[in-house]
Order: structure tokens, then sequence, then C-alpha cells
């Protein structure tokens, strides 16, 4: 890979909210390749690759070619975990075991792709105390789900691989001391290849507005930069996306093109340039954006003109 910051863009991007879904992967790497990118993370779910269309090694290997045949890697891999929650199989549940043969899975598929970093979240929504975890206490919540992902660190780690968490509004714990509480937590056992997901647009929505913060909001005076701060040495990916302060239609954040919103990337970068993250990818985030296509070339440029500016 060459030096410096090296920038990718999640393949989700083009499958939710898109008049007309790019279901093909090679379509995704070959215009990907025409704008520059030399990344693509794959959101290993939907029509694109996962377990279910790339069962066996030879065909992960062909796979694996063809992404560098278009002079791309993959950053990291988002993995398909949503359906474990309640009512059903939980990873809150005492004994998670469907999510841990999943994640083992997924651990597998992604090490025969050469993919160093896998993403999870906490799968319940921000209300579930209310609603279908209705009786069950914060603190033991939060106990299973640290014993759950320092067992997935520990596969991760056998496969040489780092364990990213996305905290969002979206998802249940997404309070700063709840965000502290789980990555300390899980790190504490000795699993220094887990940490968070440092989304621009998240960290914002989480710190700075307090959104789908259940019960009293817990805002940080310096917003998502001071979240950064505190969660230095503990960051293992970024993602990269402006935000307006607003969620969108699926209850986390809208986010918006780099230039649209709010948030001071001249000041993020050097933060974001010292925070210890073990490697070199900056990811752009369009989820849920329409017209995906039509803003990735856009935000290649003011990337490009960041990288620039701050000599990274």
């Amino acid at each position: 890979m060459a030096t410096g910051k090296q920038l990718s863009i999640g393949t989700w991007a083009y499958i939710f909210n898109q008049e007309k879904p790019t279901t093909d992967f090679h379509e995704i790497l070959h215009k990907l390749q025409h704008l520059g990118y030399t990344g693509v993370e794959l959101g290993s779910f939907g029509p694109h690759p996962s377990p279910w269309t790339h069962p066996t090694k030879a065909c992960r290997s062909a796979l694996k070619k063809e992404i560098a045949d278009h002079g791309m890697e993959l950053s990291a891999i988002a993995v398909d975990l949503w359906g474990f929650k309640k009512p059903g199989p939980s990873i809150l549940d005492d004994n998670p075991v469907a999510y841990m043969a999943a994640f083992l899975g997924f651990t597998a598929f992604a090490a025969d792709l050469g993919v160093k970093t896998i993403r999870v979240d906490s799968v319940e929504p921000p209300d579930f105390f209310t609603t279908t975890g209705k009786g069950m206490e914060p603190k033991a919540a939060l106990d299973r789900i640290i014993k759950v992902w320092d067992k997935c660190s520990k596969i991760a780690a056998d496969y040489g691989q780092n364990v990213c968490w996305e905290f969002e509004p979206g998802f249940l714990f997404n309070k700063p001391s709840e965000i502290y509480t789980i990555v300390d937590g899980v790190r504490g056992l000795g699993n220094k290849n887990f940490g968070v997901l440092y989304d621009t647009c998240h960290a914002h929505m989480v710190a700075t507005v307090g959104a789908n913060h259940q019960g009293h909001k817990e805002l940080l005076p310096g917003g998502e930069l001071e979240l950064l701060e505190k969660l230095k040495g503990k960051i293992t990916h970024i993602h990269l996306i402006d935000s307006d302060g607003s969620l969108n239609e699926h209850n986390t954040s809208t986010h918006n093109p780099f230039g649209t919103g709010r948030l001071n990337f001249d000041q993020l970068v050097p933060a974001l340039n010292t925070a210890g993250v073990p490697n070199e990818w900056w990811v752009v985030d369009l989820c849920f954006w329409p017209n995906a296509w039509e803003v990735t070339a856009q935000s290649k440029t003011f990337l490009d003109a960041l990288k620039r500016k701050h000599a990274c």
C-alpha cells in the first residue's frame, strides 16, 4: 500500500436508499478504481460478498484477487450480526452461542480475504430497556456485552485481526460514559485489539447532540473533539463524514456530504492523526444518503485536500 492516509468507502452506501442500488460488487470496484480510491470497506450483507455467496476458500481467493486486480484492498468488514436481538437469540443472552458462532464464521471469511479489522455494534435499539429488554438491568447488560466481545476479540486475535465497535445513536449504549465502560472493560481483559470505530458523524451526535440518549442527556462540553481525546489509544478504525445534527428516517445519524454539516475537520484531523489508530485508512461513510455515487467523487476531492493541508 502507498504511504500516507488511504481512502476507502463502505459498500453499503450503494444499496441503502438508492433509486437504483448497485448490487454488482465488481461494478463498485471498477467505479472506485476509476475515482482513485485505494480501498473499499465490505458490507458483508445483502447482495454483496459474504460467507453465503463465497463459502469456499477457492471462491474467496478469487474474490481477493479480483479486489487486488483493481488496485484495491479491503479496509475492513462490517459483518451481519443484526439478527441476534430479542425476541430470539441475543448478544445479551446468558449464553450467546449463536452470536459467537456467527462471529467466528465471519472472522474466518475475513481472514481468507486478508481483512485486518472487523466491525460490530450493540445490535439492540436505544430503547431496549423499556421495550424488549424490559426487566434487564443496564449494569447486567453492560457486563454481558463486555463478556461477549472479550471472547470475540480473542477469536479475532487468533487471526491477527482488530475489532472495532461502532457506537451510534441508533443502537444501545450510546452515551459517552457507556462507551468508555465497554471499551475499557473489553480491553481490560487483555484485548488490545478491541477498540471503537470513531465515526465523526456519530461522535458528534452522541457527544454534542445527545441523540437518542435514554433518560438524561449526557453531553460533553468539547463535543466530538473531547470524545476523541478521551478515546485516544482505544480507536481501532475511522469513518469520516459530516453531520448536520439530525437523525435520519432510520433513527440514526444523518451522514451528510462533506461541507454540508457542522463538523470542523481542520480540528478533527490533527487529533485523529495523534489518536494511535492502528491503520492508515480514512473511510467515507455515506450510509443512507441518496444518490451516493454523485457524492463519492466529491468526498475524495474533499479528503485529498485535507490530506494535503495536514500533510497526511
